[in-house]
């Protein structure tokens, strides 16, 4: 086999050549059509805020110019609209970027991270690319583990922790008591990875409040779930002002698309369309729970934007029941660890979009039960 002319690096040589998922349109090329329903991926499928769309387009004509590097006027309003300092905000390409940073800044080759076995794939995919060691521990009654977490990392002596509240995959939480009790156990020398990635979905009781003096906790806030902007890539990060500001050490400075910048700013004024979505994906994650009891199979409690639903046997039948789900052109994903991978996760969608799922999903069952 030809070598590429350039010199990798030992590490880069010893990874793989693979990324944490595959995206829908790789599946549709392969199977040479599209997907008649795109269920799989937690995006917000009710779209973006209209004044979110009207900013963009009307910032498109300016899309010559970078963004501006301080992201200065969408900082400010983040700022306002959490009641905390804008230096403790920091934007960034999604939190997919900004966790890729933040292993940059903290995590050296052999440094220990400890995590979820079977948690978001993405954290341990930067982890492993700048040769972090991961340690993990399993869920408990389908949760995240919290005690567990924070006993590992005292173990190990772990320079990073991480949690996502709402959780994903299996979209289950705790209360605002239980995560303000991992922030305070957090040990010396290590610094506890917030995700909220889902918070806008979550009933209250389930954030603890923005303590920007604590160095113990980074947390993660985006714009791709429940504002609808996931193809924009706006995220951002809360935290104490010095860490903050050292990732301008090392962060990409014109990252930030104009337009995107345009729409987060938008999209966070228009609080009343967001509410109106999280009532949808409530709506719509009733309307799973039903479609799923009436092929014999139960479902999670979710505080997100999706639906974990229990297939009630192993790993082999849920993976059956998602290759027939895709067969029959409905793009769905399911968890990778054991004994979460016997579910297979269904995005809240519009109504149409769970009406053809309705319409697969006990052929798919006959199929895998077969």
């Amino acid at each position: 086999m030809t070598k590429t002319h350039a010199r990798l690096t030992p590490l880069a040589e010893s990874l793989p050549a693979t990324v944490p998922f595959v995206g829908p349109e790789t599946q549709e090329r392969a199977r040479g059509r599209a997907f008649a329903a795109r269920l799989g991926a937690n995006e917000n499928t009710f779209g973006p805020s209209p004044n979110a769309i009207s900013a963009m387009q009307a910032t498109a004509g300016d899309v010559w110019m970078y963004g501006d590097p301080e992201n200065f006027d969408l900082r400010h309003a983040l700022a306002d609209h959490h009641g905390i300092a804008p230096e403790s905000i920091l934007v960034g390409e999604g939190i997919d970027g900004i966790l890729g940073y933040l292993v940059r800044l903290l995590i050296g080759p052999g440094d220990t991270v400890v995590t979820s076995q079977g948690a978001y794939p993405t954290f341990n995919y930067h982890v492993a690319g700048f040769g972090g060691v991961l340690e993990t521990v399993p869920y408990k009654n389908d949760h995240e583990d919290p005690v567990a977490l924070i006993a590992k990392a005292v173990e190990v002596g772990a320079k990073l922790v991480y949690i996502a509240n709402p959780d994903n995959p299996m979209g289950t939480w705790h209360d605002t008591e239980t995560i303000q009790r991992m922030i305070d156990a957090v040990p010396e020398g290590c610094l506890l990875v917030l995700d909220e990635a889902y918070i806008e979905f979550a009933p209250e009781g389930t954030a603890p409040a923005l303590n920007t003096d604590d160095p113990r906790v980074i947390r993660m806030r985006t714009f791709s779930k429940a504002y609808g902007m996931a193809g924009a890539r706006v995220g951002y990060a809360i935290g104490q002002a010095d860490l903050i500001t050292a990732f301008n050490k090392i962060r990409n400075h014109f990252g930030m698309c104009r337009m995107s910048q345009a729409g987060a700013l938008a999209a966070l004024k228009d609080q009343e369309y967001l509410s109106q979505v999280v009532a949808n994906v409530a709506e719509a994650r009733a309307r799973i729970d039903q479609i799923a009891r009436a092929g014999g199979l139960t479902t999670l409690p979710s505080a997100t934007n999706f639906v974990a639903v229990d297939c009630g046997q192993d790993a082999a039948f849920a993976k059956a029941v998602l290759d027939e789900l895709i067969a029959l052109d409905v793009f769905v994903r399911m968890p990778f660890a054991a004994p979460q991978n016997r579910c297979i996760r269904i995005s809240a969608g519009r109504p149409e979009e769970l009406d053809t799922f309705a319409a697969a999903l006990p052929k798919a069952l006959a199929s895998a039960r077969k």
